[in-house]
């Protein structure tokens, strides 16, 4: 099987070009990307020329919105409970459909994604889409699945509720629910100062309300909580850590109504051709739903793939113990690999140094060298090129930065639609931007990746030569960790052997080497070529006669090979070079330079006289 790399888009932004949105623009204002704009073009382009395998439609549910589709019976929502005029994916409204916004005909938006699947498809790209357990928006109606219609509303837990309702006198602050859209009589929500009819009160819940998606059980919730959504019980009482499921602790336990009705979510996706899901904050929810879950998925699909977004250290982790390992074990394939992102991330915010990322990864345990899901952008995160992120450095950090995290797995990879061209996020759209990250709760467009699309060409033709460059390289990277020494093979990290060595990139003033220079050796289990992989992530420094020893663990891997060897580089085209067996494993291998941001994946064979 392939190796999973991954491309996260938003229909919303991917194919929308207008290029004269303003801040808090209406769809009709700004615009929006359809899903006829992923057209087989735009499919072929990321197969092809960025090897991608998976592509992970984000937010294709119908959510909470400002924009009225009262024609196909879905009006706007109170606009108290919107973050943003288009509104957050992950508040979604129905389960059963896609966002309107979507189609060119809304009464045919179920048509015109099973035909976006079907043009996957057809060029072997899997397709996932969010699955958000965890919570909904308050405004959810369904007739697929009627979340609390039957709940009794004056007990706050009770496995058979699908909601934990909010008690008078138990829970601060009311009835009634007051949002925080308006505090001491000012709206203070930008989405609310642009509609003007904000009155702080969703009228759904005036007398009983729900406790928020963010585990926050009040009448009057801050605005950094998720109030736009309410928490799913799952049997679970998330303020004692009662359980009231099938577990050890229950055995004889129900199935909560709540399992069976995400279990028909699931199901009615998975009918309509999706591949798999990307599970929102999945460490939130029981790991044994999880486990009943998606045995019943793979009994509809036995290729159904999972991906778990879970950190393991949120508070707010249903998991007693490590919950990356107890997701693993449930049934997912792949968990958000944060630990190791984040220290990447601190090398250039300080005080991280490359060596440091050894220690992350020991730390990790055994499954998450084939499960982790590495990645340097996705929506959550700020953009690498964003200014005053990653050092200030640009897009070009891009380079070092997925050099390292790419290739130390054989984990799927994730690229996020305006990466590889040096998206920004430098405009503030509404309720969202401003602050590194693209927006997803605003109707826009992103303004460098428009250029990729050039007007739905697909061809790049207005991108700038290093933009275009960097796309390639994005390209050739994702290529060579699709290879067997990096889908199958064994990692062993080279820092450790180097530390001591002063030819390793060591600054002058530095005590020990290994600040910014990262090396493994990726050793295949067949009789596929090994790679050397050496990254310099320093911002502008070039280091020169850089000498890289040998560990015994990669002495002994690399025995295997003799006569003259060939150290071609794959990524980044530094010049060959040609070495004795013998001499790499007595004196290691010297580099006459390792220009700044620059990984090299060295791939090794031995070569005829």
């Amino acid at each position: 099987m392939e190796r999973p790399r991954i491309y996260q888009l938003l229909p919303r932004l991917f194919g929308n070009t207008n290029e004269t949105r303003k801040p808090n623009g209406t769809l009709a204002e700004n615009g929006v990307g359809k899903f006829a704009d992923i057209s087989d073009t735009a499919l072929r382009a990321l197969r092809e020329e960025l090897h991608i395998t998976h592509l992970w439609l984000t937010g294709v549910h119908a959510q909470a919105t400002a924009t009225d589709w009262s024609s196909i019976g879905a009006p706007a929502d109170d606009p108290d409970l919107l973050k943003g005029l288009a509104g957050s994916p992950y508040a979604i409204k129905d389960y059963a459909f896609v966002c309107p916004d979507y189609a060119i005909d809304p009464e045919k938006r179920m048509d015109e994604f099973r035909a976006l699947l079907d043009r996957a498809h057809a060029l072997s790209l899997r397709v996932i889409i969010d699955f958000v357990a965890n919570h909904v928006a308050r405004s959810h109606r369904s007739k697929l699945v009627d979340f609390g219609a039957n709940d009794d509303r004056g007990k706050f837990f009770s496995p058979e509720n699908n909601f934990f309702w909010l008690q008078p006198g138990w829970h601060p602050g009311g009835p009634p629910l007051r949002l925080p859209t308006i505090v001491n009589g000012e709206c203070i929500s930008p989405t609310c100062r642009v509609l003007g009819t904000c009155d702080g009160f969703f009228s759904g819940e005036m007398e009983h309300a729900r406790a928020t998606g963010n585990n926050a059980a009040t009448w009057t919730p801050s605005p950094n909580d998720w109030y736009e959504t309410v928490k799913l019980n799952y049997g679970y009482e998330f303020t004692t850590g009662l359980r009231r499921f099938p577990c050890a602790e229950n055995p004889a336990a129900p199935v909560p109504g709540t399992w069976r009705k995400m279990d028909a979510v699931l199901a009615r996706w998975q009918a309509l051709g999706v591949d798999g899901f990307r599970c929102d904050m999945a460490h939130m929810v029981p790991v044994k739903f999880w486990a009943w879950a998606i045995v019943r998925a793979r009994e509809r699909d036995p290729h159904a793939f999972f991906i778990a977004e879970a950190y393991d250290n949120d508070p707010m982790k249903v998991e007693r113990g490590n919950v990356l390992t107890a997701l693993l074990h449930a049934g997912f394939d792949a968990v958000y690999d944060d630990p190791s992102y984040k220290t990447l991330k601190r090398i250039y915010d300080g005080p991280a140094w490359a060596n440091d990322l050894d220690g992350t990864l020991t730390a990790q345990s055994a499954e998450f060298f084939s499960t982790a899901l590495r990645y340097a952008e996705n929506h959550d995160e700020v953009r690498l090129a964003a200014r005053g992120e990653w050092g200030g450095i640009g897009m070009e950090v891009g380079r070092a930065v997925c050099g390292v995290l790419f290739g130390i797995s054989r984990g799927p990879l994730l690229l996020y639609h305006g990466q590889e061209v040096g998206e920004p996020a430098d405009s503030v759209a509404g309720f969202g931007g401003g602050n590194g990250r693209t927006t997803i709760f605003d109707y826009w467009s992103m303004p460098e990746f428009a250029k990729w699309v050039n007007g739905h060409r697909y061809d790049g033709a207005r991108l700038s030569p290093l933009q275009r460059s960097l796309r390639a390289f994005y390209g050739r990277l994702l290529a060579v960790c699709g290879e067997p020494a990096f889908r199958d093979g064994t990692f062993i990290p080279l820092n450790g052997a180097n530390i001591s060595n002063p030819g390793f990139g060591r600054i002058e003033g530095e005590p020990a080497s290994g600040h910014w220079l990262y090396a493994y050796l990726r050793v295949p289990v067949t009789d596929a070529h090994p790679f050397l992989v050496i990254v310099n992530l320093h911002r502008s420094t070039t280091f020169r006669d850089v000498r890289v020893l040998f560990s015994d663990e990669a002495c002994l891997a690399f025995g295997k090979m003799s006569g003259t060897l060939l150290f071609e580089d794959r990524v980044s085209g530094l010049v060959p070079l040609r070495i004795d067996a013998n001499e790499v494993l007595a004196n290691g291998i010297t580099l006459a330079e390792m220009p700044p941001l620059t990984p090299a994946y060295f791939e090794m064979c031995a070569v005829s006289e």
